[in-house]
């Protein structure tokens, strides 16, 4: 069954988490986090959209972010795919490093903000990278630290989140401090990292089924909220899949995510557009082809045309996805 369509309208809440090829390090030393971290500032600066907590662990990453203008997708691939090869070339090593596409949930504000704060910059404290919450607070790989004052990147909206503890700064810091420290005492929490209310019904297609039934599902596992802000959601990323983008726009868009990938996997585009059978190409044209049909909408034909094989191929990568 092919994965959802991503939930992303300009403005959304996402919880995203991206993890490690087969759970690998995404970072070997400090120069590959010193790198990520600036690499994630710069990305969020450019693209317009807010960070309010990260989380940079060994073998994946935690983002609480608001999507900006471009949208979630061209956030995140600007993000992997610029880190991905600047890790390659430094490490001498080739092929993916971030386990398939990114997981992001999206998350109603007002009963789960806070909660995922603080459940992602403690999650080096729950792993052990630092031994106490004093230390979580001089850690430079979460956001904890900028929150507390301790470390200042400007991309971070720490008055943000502060300004849900009250206006002034010092007590506000205090006061988040204390909710750090109490939600420290919290157990697993799943529902923040796998979803909403029940499991996801499985896609666009069996969703727009159930709608031509008139049946009623406001629960889906990309969405962490209640039934009406997930009937909202749903409402709204509908209309957004109807009116897909303009045929150029998506061409645009599908050229450069082919460019960013080639580069990402140090692949040829002509060799890839060719028919070239080497495993990495392949690899790619079926990564390629999932994107182009399950995310931007586009025709078996047109995705063909843009990867150098025929439709019927492309048929084929979509079926065996939903098997």
């Amino acid at each position: 069954m092919p994965r959802g369509a991503r939930l992303d309208v300009p403005g959304t809440l996402h919880h995203v988490m991206v993890r490690g090829i087969e759970g690998n390090s995404i970072v070997t030393d400090d120069d590959d986090r010193r790198f990520f971290v600036s690499r994630l500032g710069k990305v969020a600066t450019a693209t317009g959209t807010g960070i309010y907590a990260w989380a940079l662990m060994t073998n994946h990453a935690h983002i609480l972010l608001k999507s900006g203008p471009v949208g979630l997708s061209t956030f995140m691939r600007k993000l992997l795919t610029g880190y991905a090869t600047w890790y390659n070339r430094r490490h001498k090593r080739h092929g993916h490093l971030f386990q398939n596409r990114y997981k992001s949930i999206v998350c109603e504000e007002e009963p789960y903000f806070l909660r995922l704060v603080s459940y992602i910059h403690l999650n080096p404290y729950r792993a052990g990278l630092v031994g106490s919450l004093d230390d979580l607070e001089r850690y430079p790989w979460s956001g904890h630290a900028v929150v507390m004052n301790r470390i200042r990147h400007e991309w971070q909206n720490r008055a943000y989140v502060l300004d849900y503890f009250g206006r002034r700064e010092s007590l506000a810091r205090k006061e988040y401090r204390e909710f750090v420290a109490e939600e420290s005492g919290r157990g697993r929490q799943p529902e923040l990292t796998g979803g909403g209310l029940i499991r996801s019904i499985g896609g666009w297609s069996e969703l727009k089924s159930l709608r031509t039934r008139q049946q009623r599902q406001f629960s889906d596992e990309r969405i962490l909220g209640g039934g009406e802000f997930v009937k909202e959601i749903l409402d709204e990323a509908d209309s957004v899949v109807k009116d897909r983008l303009p045929a150029i726009a998506v061409t645009a868009e599908a050229e450069d995510r082919l460019l960013q990938a080639c580069e990402g996997e140090g692949v040829n585009v002509q060799a890839l557009q060719s028919g070239c059978r080497r495993r990495e190409c392949s690899e790619l044209r079926k990564r390629l082809a999932l994107e182009y049909v399950l995310e931007l909408g586009m025709t078996y034909a047109g995705a063909a045309r843009m990867l150098g094989i025929s439709a019927a191929a492309v048929n084929r990568i979509v079926k065996s996805n939903d098997s």
